[in-house]
């Protein structure tokens, strides 16, 4: 099933808990929009796959990336809200509690071309197929190779902190905040030691590694979108280019032509 409306729209028109099919797929088309998907939840769980340009979900406590050929696992239950970069071209597969072995917190997954080639199948059947037939079998097996798929670490940490989430605000606002710990800590009324102990103990990160974290989701947001490195890297208020592709390489193994290279 395909759908092309704001994504804030998408599921007014399918609801996946309406039936009990072990797995059923929608294709969004997104128009061009910077609206987010308002907090909401599925008793089935939600697989949310980027095609083209990128999504970000957020759940209580941690920001996910959703990459091209990548997705974004979220069990049923789970609040959670979506934001996708213009004109993204996403799959929602939503799953039956108990259909797959499917992990029991939210992940990134990395996606391999037969589960993508699945999945765009069973999108372009409806949610209402046959429960014995040809796409009931495509969907057992998607399920089967779609629970043994690897987990990717393109998450962020977010507390409930209110001094955590304070920064964590601002820092989404403006990615290209160069303030230092102890400037943070200034603002915040707290001494420096104190504040990297709060951001240690909220996050299980360093203030350094958190942002970087921070940094490195939105750069891979706004390069699925088709920013420039040179964008990107302006835009979060690196020194230079060479700097910001340093910081990636080491974040993900590649620099960013060759990372999206090897996801196309």
């Amino acid at each position: 099933m395909t759908i092309s409306i704001p994504l804030d729209q998408s599921l007014c028109r399918f609801d996946p808990d309406t039936d009990d099919h072990s797995a059923a797929a929608l294709l969004l088309e997104v128009e061009q929009n910077d609206m987010e998907q308002p907090v909401h939840q599925h008793r089935k769980g939600q697989l949310v796959m980027a095609l083209h340009g990128g999504v970000v979900c957020e759940v209580p406590k941690a920001m996910w990336m959703v990459p091209p050929n990548h997705a974004v696992w979220i069990p049923g239950g789970m609040a959670h809200s979506n934001r996708a970069t213009d004109n993204a071209r996403i799959c929602f597969l939503f799953i039956e509690p108990g259909a797959a072995p499917m992990p029991g917190e939210c992940c990134t997954l990395a996606i391999d071309p037969m589960v993508r080639e699945l999945i765009l199948h069973l999108a372009g059947q409806g949610p209402d197929y046959p429960r014995v037939g040809p796409t009931a079998r495509v969907a057992a097996v998607l399920l089967e190779q779609l629970s043994a798929a690897p987990i990717e670490q393109l998450h962020l940490p977010i507390s409930g902190h209110p001094k955590i989430r304070r920064i964590a605000d601002a820092l989404a606002a403006d990615p290209a905040d160069r303030r230092t710990l102890a400037q943070w800590a200034d603002g915040l009324a707290m001494s420096e030691r104190s504040l990297a102990r709060l951001v240690q103990r909220e996050t299980g990160l360093t203030f350094g590694r958190w942002r970087q974290q921070l940094h490195l989701i939105v750069a891979l947001r706004q390069l699925a979108g088709g920013a420039t490195v040179q964008q990107t890297a302006g835009d979060l208020g690196y020194d230079s280019v060479t700097a910001f592709i340093t910081m990636f390489k080491k974040a993900l193994g590649q620099p960013p032509a060759q990372y999206f290279a090897a996801l196309r």
